[in-house]
């Protein structure tokens, strides 16, 4: 494995393949991890098949096209909308409009950002479980995805009507996550990550962070299948800003397209990043919508499934007229 389609858009050649059966996304070049080019029509029948096959749905959404991610954070202290949702009517009225803009709600009772600390289990369940049940009690029918990195808090959502888990850890906080999601056959999201988030980014410290990031999710997602869990159900996240630096997550971000060769669906969520804000010179969270669009489109075009994001209807918007873009390159 380890080598990059090379996505292109407009009227396919003679000879080009679907980027993992993607509407209006195709390659007809492969390139090396030593930097050579050869023709996509030199795929041998495996190699072919990680890079063309359309994903399995997740959540009964299928993936011939980007599917959006909206986050809801009932937190007090996440790093852009900390404290924002964290009472169950606030979050409700959030997801009452998200799901008009999104295809999945993802629910997140503790945060990641860069220096949190951790928060025990009950009280995650707290957070969290009351939240997905009123939502499913309001008859809001948007798959949820529940974001953890504990057993107990996935078990507890899955229960209370959430779809999916999506764990920032890759099943490295939490030795009991794959019993879990297993025994529950829902997809989940295996995310790069180093350390924990209160050290991660004093861990940030690579000799090639594309191969390294890959060779890791690679093992990750091989740990699930010994687990039971088939790789159709599977979604690889390179984790923009977990434990990497701006350069790192540039170089992630140029490099996406590699991860095709996984055979996973992929997802990204750069939304709000601090790297955004760094090159955008937008010191405050909230201000970072114009650098967050640009990333996730530019994730679309490299034919990421899932984009995961804070500014859902604005990012519906930007996704449609790409779409509608592209689709007019082959008029």
């Amino acid at each position: 494995m380890r080598r990059a389609p090379l996505p292109r858009t407009g009227r396919a050649p003679e000879g080009a393949l679907p980027l993992a059966g993607l509407d209006g996304l195709w390659f007809d070049e492969v390139q090396e991890w030593d930097g050579a080019r050869r023709p996509a029509t030199e795929l041998g029948p495996e190699e072919r098949a990680r890079l063309t096959g359309l994903r399995a749905d997740v959540c009964g959404l299928s993936l011939d096209r980007p599917r959006l991610m909206g986050i809801l954070n009932v937190t007090p202290d996440s790093f852009s909308d900390g404290g924002r949702h964290a009472t169950l009517e606030t979050a409700l009225a959030r997801a009452r409009e998200m799901a008009g803009e999104v295809d999945i709600l993802d629910i997140g009772g503790e945060s990641t950002r860069p220096g949190a600390e951790e928060v025990s289990r009950a009280e995650e369940i707290a957070r969290t479980a009351p939240v997905i049940r009123a939502i499913r009690e309001a008859g809001i029918a948007t798959p949820i995805s529940i974001d953890t990195r504990k057993a107990e808090v996935a078990a507890a959502a899955l229960e209370a009507g959430a779809d999916m888990v999506n764990d920032v850890s890759a099943f490295r906080f939490d030795a009991e996550m794959p019993a879990v999601v297993a025994e529950a056959g829902c997809p989940v999201c295996l995310m790069h990550s180093v350390a924990d988030p209160a050290t991660m980014q004093g861990q940030a410290q690579y000799e090639d962070v594309v191969a390294e990031v890959f060779d890791h999710l690679a093992e990750r997602i091989a740990l699930a299948e010994s687990h039971g869990i088939p790789r159709g159900r599977i979604i690889a996240d390179p984790g923009i800003g977990f434990g990497k630096t701006l350069q790192h997550n540039l170089k992630l971000l140029a490099h996406l397209p590699l991860y095709h060769d996984l055979g996973t669906a992929l997802l990204l969520g750069a939304s709000r990043k601090r790297f955004i804000g760094t090159i955008g010179e937008a010191p405050e969270a909230e201000d970072r919508l114009g650098g967050s669009l640009a990333v996730a489109l530019a994730g679309a075009r490299a034919g990421v499934q899932i984009i995961r994001v804070h500014d859902t209807r604005q990012t519906q918007q930007g996704l449609r007229l790409q779409t509608a873009l592209i689709e007019a390159e082959t008029w």
